[in-house]
């Protein structure tokens, strides 16, 4: 019998995503109950967007929550690479291979034909997809090119006639004609392969058995099969999770809540229940318990019983999950052990302290003053934002505009955040001094703070937007056609932002 082998392969290109724990916790639960093996795997591929910074809190948020793993980046294993910016060379070579059996082949399209093409095919309601014209290339007229300083990338061929039949473990067989798939680009022009090269070469290379991720990925596993068929491997079994959602069914995403694993750690959500929570997320015990721990969660796993509806990730159930947790779970000695961890972390509060500090006459002043780095929303209404030279709706818009463009960082710092509020100050024509107002009450609850583009820093992306998101909220919202003429709005500044 094969052994079971599964995998998380997260990209390191943000905050560590609720999402991500939630697929890992399931592949980890299955491997274990199986008796096999559960690995992490970093798909660093995007190079623009993944950072080392982003790769060790997603290892050092699934540690947290006990999702440990056999092999992995930190720890090796018999297959030696677990980061893909570092096996270029083996996918190159694979690519190679379906080039020469005629499986792939080399393309020279610009990316202006590319988007004529597909402005084209929507104004005729055609697929949008590549239209091939490539694929009839000569190796000699390909050489040529690249001896002309010319770039390619790779796309794999796709049959014109018949269809794929995905055999997903949760769900009925599922029919795709190929004419629907687009052929994709499985290597890029600078040698780095595609999600779809990369994944498919590794999961086959690493032995893994079962692949289990969210039901987004449906769309794409005609590509990973067919990928399979040209290379002549057997494909593992899928598995394909329904997605977290928010209370509205729409895909849980950072635009409407919190959803890093960071930002529920901080607010003091303690590790067993979030994993707790997280399971619930689709699955069942035997007997419908609602509380249980991670190894109870092993012990009684049997994947047949996921659900496929959309789970709704409900901060409120799992606070209350929580609160169950720290009544039952611990006695008062352990319960402050826990609360000391948490609110006396040396290293961040080493981080705000100095700016505490500098403003207090004496200890009694540091709690009030500190008070904001360890809280959930701020305590504030309307009329805190009360301003003589700002009127409401121009301070709402301040802080939806700062929000949207606190979602493109790439790098969290304070440089980076003082130069997008003042880049949004500068285009609504406000002075520095008032755009950091709304700042000041959004994040700290009140004008009369520690600097707050130093709060923002020190609290992390994940707790600042979802702060100033409540504020925008507090402040009557926008309804779909106010954010869609904002965003048109934004999309038009985007580049004086930058």
């Amino acid at each position: 019998m094969t052994k079971v082998r599964t995998r998380v392969a997260p990209s390191p290109t943000g905050d560590p995503h609720v999402g991500t724990a939630y697929i890992a916790l399931f592949n980890r639960v299955f491997a274990k109950s199986q008796g096999g093996e559960f690995i992490l795997r970093i798909e660093d591929t995007d190079q623009s967007r993944s950072t080392p910074e982003s790769e060790q809190s997603i290892m050092d948020s699934l540690k947290w929550l006990g999702l440990d793993w056999d092999e992995g980046p930190d720890c090796g294993g018999p297959h030696e690479i677990y980061r893909q910016s570092e096996r270029k060379e083996i996918y190159q070579k694979h690519c190679a291979d379906l080039v020469e059996n005629g499986h792939a082949f080399h393309c020279f399209c610009s990316t202006d034909r590319l988007d004529r093409l597909r402005r084209e095919q929507k104004i005729n309601s055609q697929p949008t997809k590549y239209d091939g014209l490539c694929k009839g290339l000569t190796k000699e007229e390909i050489a040529k090119r690249h001896a002309a300083g010319e770039k390619s990338v790779v796309r794999m061929d796709i049959p014109v006639e018949g269809e794929c039949i995905i055999h997903d473990e949760l769900r009925d067989p599922i029919a795709v004609e190929y004419k629907q798939i687009d052929m994709q680009v499985l290597l890029k022009s600078d040698g780095m392969p595609s999600y779809h090269l990369a994944c498919v070469v590794d999961d086959h290379l690493m032995e893994i058995s079962h692949v289990i991720r969210g039901e987004e990925w449906i769309s794409s596993t005609p590509k990973h099969l067919l990928l399979y068929q040209y290379f002549g491997w057997t494909p593992p079994k899928f598995f394909h999770l329904p997605l977290l959602r928010n209370a509205d069914k729409s895909k849980l995403s950072k635009r409407k809540n919190p959803t890093s694993v960071d930002y529920y750690r901080k607010m003091g959500i303690l590790p067993e229940a979030l994993i707790n929570y997280l399971g619930m997320m689709g699955w069942t015990m035997p007997k419908g318990e609602e509380k249980f721990l991670l190894q109870e969660m092993i012990d009684n796993f049997d994947i047949s019983r996921v659900s496929l509806g959309g789970p709704v990730f409900d901060v409120e159930k799992l606070e209350w999950l929580n609160a169950r947790y720290i009544r039952e779970n611990y006695s008062t000695d352990e319960f402050v052990s826990v609360l000391k961890e948490w609110a006396f972390n040396e290293k961040y509060i080493n981080q705000f302290m100095p700016l505490v500090q500098e403003r207090v006459t004496k200890l009694s002043d540091v709690a009030p003053l500190a008070a904001f780095f360890f809280s959930g929303m701020p305590k504030i209404n309307e009329e805190s934002f009360a301003h003589k030279k700002i009127d409401l709706d121009t301070i709402k818009k301040i802080l939806q505009l700062t929000l949207w463009k606190l979602e493109t960082q790439r790098h969290w710092d304070k440089e980076n955040i003082m130069a997008d509020v003042k880049a949004i100050g500068e285009h609504l024509e406000i002075k520095f001094r008032d755009v950091l107002f709304p700042m000041f009450i959004a994040i700290a609850g009140t004008s009369q703070s520690v600097s707050v583009l130093e709060a923002m820093t020190i609290l992390g992306p994940d707790i600042t937007r979802g702060r100033l998101r409540f504020a925008v909220d507090l402040l009557g919202g926008y309804s779909k056609k106010q954010l869609k003429t904002l965003e048109s709005e934004f999309t038009k500044i985007a580049a004086f932002l930058d």
